[in-house]
């Protein structure tokens, strides 16, 4: 064996249509070198070699996609290989079965319109029951079986992330964005939130060259009767989906918020949302994307007339 190359292996391998793409694209994200449908004679030369190059990426676990449709498939033998490497050279090796119902299975070869790969003009059912013969020496030989068949891809993702994930403590990076929607929205948020119904500063002399940064401006939003209740709901909300998101795997999740110009309600309120996040134990990166930027006083104008006349208010 290579040095500097992990001594950790999984095989995944199981019935075709049970999830093994899925499977291993979820591991690949949690940081393990994933190699598919290797054909089994190469399988010595990959183990012994070098790692990457990278000094990132050394040491990962390595996980080898392994089915009936492999080159050189021999379910026997390869229980057989896997006890050599495990008992003569001190790999650790695991192996995951993927398994699921034949009805399942023929169900979502229907639903897809896809051939099983062991059959060629005969039903889905004859290669399904083929396969399961050809790979019972590995689902008896596996380490741990994963049966999909009530499972949708989400739960088989989290599945693999809650069994193999290397850092139990890895969270969504989060990031908090404010914006203006004279200057368009930020394609790349997961939510987005609306804080033109809040009085404006912009309409008040003194307020228009400071920003949402400043506690007078914070002070003058903050008099809006809708304030604390819309702000407080949205945090509740907030402090709710970001541990979903983290549990269903999503790597980043982006929050905007956005009023008119993007200077003084929306990064007030994303200062705000980001001071509640990080009291609750979250890591959120806040962002003012146009809070630089010069206004955009006929935006603005108009903008603010529509405000006026929804909420007759008086430069607000």
């Amino acid at each position: 064996m290579t040095e500097g190359r992990d001594k950790s292996i999984m095989l995944v391998s199981g019935m075709s249509g049970a999830g093994k793409s899925t499977a291993l694209r979820t591991l690949e994200d949690l940081g393990w070198e994933v190699v598919d449908n290797l054909p089994l004679m190469l399988l010595d030369r990959l183990m012994d070699a070098p790692p990457a190059a990278d000094v990132k990426h050394r040491g990962r676990p390595l996980a080898i996609g392994i089915d009936s449709r492999t080159r050189g498939f021999n379910a026997a033998a390869l229980v057989q290989r896997i006890k050599a490497l495990r008992d003569h050279e001190s790999w650790d090796i695991e192996t995951l079965y993927l398994d699921c119902s034949g009805a399942e299975l023929e169900r979502r070869y229907a639903e897809t319109r896809r051939r099983h790969p062991l059959t060629e003009d005969r039903p889905a059912a004859d290669g399904i029951a083929r396969e399961r013969e050809l790979t019972e020496p590995l689902r008896r030989w596996a380490t741990q079986v994963i049966d999909t068949t009530a499972m949708f891809v989400n739960d088989l993702q989290q599945e693999i992330r809650t069994r193999y994930s290397r850092d139990p403590n890895e969270r969504t990076v989060l990031t908090i964005v404010s914006f203006g929607f004279s200057r368009g929205v930020p394609r790349n948020a997961d939510l987005m939130f609306d804080m033109r119904f809040l009085r404006n500063p912009h309409w008040d002399p003194i307020l228009r060259p400071l920003t949402g940064q400043s506690e007078e401006v914070a002070a003058y939003i903050e008099q809006d009767p809708a304030y604390e209740d819309a702000v407080s709901q949205i945090e509740k909300l907030l402090g709710t989906l970001v541990p979903r998101y983290q549990e269903q795997g999503k790597s980043y999740v982006t929050v905007a918020f956005g009023c008119t110009g993007g200077r003084h309600r929306s990064v007030h309120v994303a200062e705000r949302v980001g001071r509640y996040l990080r009291n609750a134990g979250f890591s959120p990166t806040v962002l003012h994307r146009n809070m630089e930027s010069a206004p955009h006083h006929a935006t603005e104008q108009a903008g603010g007339a529509q405000e006026h006349g929804f909420r007759g208010e008086h430069s607000a």
